[in-house]
């Protein structure tokens, strides 16, 4: 347990921001990761805006698998917006402070967006579930109306828990140093600038984690060993074969976004670095996004039609 004894209120009281200790030690290369990251951000907002645009407007693409993948790109926009451009401006600008307000919000709609990732993630994987494994019920048990259920439900579940978890946070006194060692305000590095007794948060966080994280990775791994038991036996290698096409792009993303929000969340404290934290925070909340619409694409016939159809217009 950590515990400090409580400051003068003049101490807390110049603890109304925090400051965002990003890329500072790379003095030399702000311009050019400013630029690194505004391409990163464009690219995106277009890939991701595309892949929502073509599913909608292209009649081949209105089966449930291409109307989570639109909710699931506009998502990752929404999580990406999160926390991207303010680092941009403060790469821009050199002015690293931020409010208390700012970065409750920050945190609370950047772990919302997460939470809504994995509970989707877990949707679409019950949705190749379903059409592999039950394929003449498919068309009856994933009907609009479901659909549209499993999503707003993903969306919404989350909402309550993280903003009951970022006003827990930011009910505590902040009385140490107020630079956070993170790219933006995320919920481990402000806890270690909290005084007084912090394990119940702690165990909070440990607790949400699992929840939103383990809970539908584990319902995901369940729901891939039947499509994979189910792929085995059929009958020949062409059936297998655009089986297992249909769910191989939706298995590279939950094992690249659950292995760094796993190894980000749930390990032991003492196993925490923040270099390598950092590290990790820029893999799932830029470069997941940016290669999701990529892998989506790419190992998608229909997708790659319809990319087709809309650039030839």
């Amino acid at each position: 347990m950590k515990h400090q004894e409580k400051l003068p209120e003049d101490n807390l009281t110049e603890l109304m921001e925090f400051v965002l200790f990003g890329f500072a030690d790379m003095p030399h290369l702000q311009w050019f990761l400013f630029g690194l990251l505004l391409i990163i951000y464009i690219i995106i907002l277009m890939s991701n805006g595309t892949i929502f645009l073509i599913t909608k407007m292209d009649p081949a693409l209105q089966s449930p698998m291409y109307f989570f993948l639109a909710n699931f790109s506009f998502l990752e926009i929404c999580y990406v917006s999160a926390t991207l451009p303010r680092m941009l401006m403060n790469l821009k600008t050199q002015r690293r402070s931020i409010s208390l307000v700012a970065c409750a919000t920050q945190m609370c709609f950047a772990h919302m967006f997460g939470a809504t990732e994995c509970l989707l993630l877990s949707v679409m994987a019950y949705d190749r579930y379903v059409a592999i494994c039950n394929p003449l019920h498919y068309p009856l048990v994933m009907n609009h109306r479901v659909c549209i259920q499993l999503v707003t439900g993903s969306w919404i579940i989350g909402i309550p828990v993280q903003i009951g978890q970022t006003y827990q946070i930011f009910s505590l006194p902040f009385c140490g140093s107020k630079q956070i060692n993170h790219f933006f305000c995320d919920i481990l590095p402000v806890l270690k600038l909290a005084c007084g007794y912090t394990i119940v948060n702690e165990m909070l966080v440990y607790t949400v984690a699992v929840l939103f994280v383990v809970v539908p990775f584990l319902s995901i791994l369940g729901s891939y060993s039947k499509i994979i038991s189910t792929i085995l036996k059929l009958p020949s290698a062409t059936s297998r074969s655009k089986a297992f096409s249909t769910c191989s792009s939706h298995l590279m993303v939950v094992v690249l976004f659950f292995g760094s929000a796993i190894i980000t969340y749930l390990r032991p404290n003492t196993r925490h670095s923040e270099g390598t934290d950092k590290v990790i925070s820029l893999f799932y909340t830029i470069l997941i996004p940016m290669l999701n619409p990529m892998i989506y694409s790419l190992r998608n016939k229909d997708v790659i039609m319809a990319l087709r159809k809309l650039l030839c217009k």
